[in-house]
């Protein structure tokens, strides 16, 4: 990571109030540079920048940190190449993450990365969250659920469900929010969640515009 994108990443941290460390900054220079390689062979981004990854990955992921205080455990749906699950470790080390894939390269690499950065605690999963054995295993397993990008919010709560803890959060990560996506959820979406919150943003040093919902199972 040169020097510009590692300051970029600090200072862009510090918007979310985290402060990034030496070891920290050299986990996430970790993390970039085996992500850029493996992205040479494996399509696990669009993405193919250090500036790039740096602010629409990780600085993306790092958003949520402000929301996360009470949740302890937490399950990423649709991880990807690790995001935000991973990123979110590595500035949480007491937070247990599990991360599900429905691609296997994608979580080789999830792997890989928690190897390399020895981190323990986390768990990269294949499969998907429908699969009966991993319904059986995770049921009601977690203070919070995570996914970044999920196209459809009124399937996202639904998928979510069976994994939180009574009171548990969902955290949906999503671009500029379309006004009819919260008008579209269902009575049973409202009987079963209360939407405690929207936080609309704009990620630092871009143009883009990013809203955390943030969901209490009831």
């Amino acid at each position: 990571m040169d020097v510009e994108n590692k300051r970029l990443l600090f200072e862009g941290a510090k918007a979310f109030g985290i402060h990034l460390d030496e070891n920290v900054l050299e986990s996430f220079n970790i993390y970039l540079r085996e992500l850029l390689k493996w992205n040479q062979k494996i399509n696990l981004t669009s993405i193919r920048t250090e500036r790039g990854v740096v602010l629409k990955h990780f600085l993306d992921s790092l958003s949520v940190t402000p929301h996360l205080p009470k949740i302890l455990s937490l399950l990423d749906i649709g991880s990807g190449a690790g995001f935000p699950g991973i990123p979110l470790k590595i500035i949480r080390p007491d937070l247990k993450v599990t991360l599900i894939d429905s691609v296997r390269k994608k979580v080789d690499f999830q792997r890989h990365i928690i190897y390399s950065l020895k981190l323990k605690g986390i768990e990269a999963i294949h499969g998907r969250v429908q699969d009966k054995k991993i319904l059986q295993r995770f049921e009601g397993s977690f203070d919070g659920v995570i996914a970044r990008a999920f196209s459809e919010l009124h399937t996202l709560l639904g998928l979510s469900f069976p994994f939180l803890k009574e009171r548990g959060s969902l955290i949906a990560m999503k671009g500029k929010l379309e006004s009819q996506e919260i008008q579209r959820l269902t009575r049973s979406d409202a009987t079963q969640y209360r939407l405690k919150k929207t936080v609309s943003f704009r990620l630092p040093f871009t143009p883009f515009k990013r809203t955390l919902l943030l969901f209490e199972r009831q």
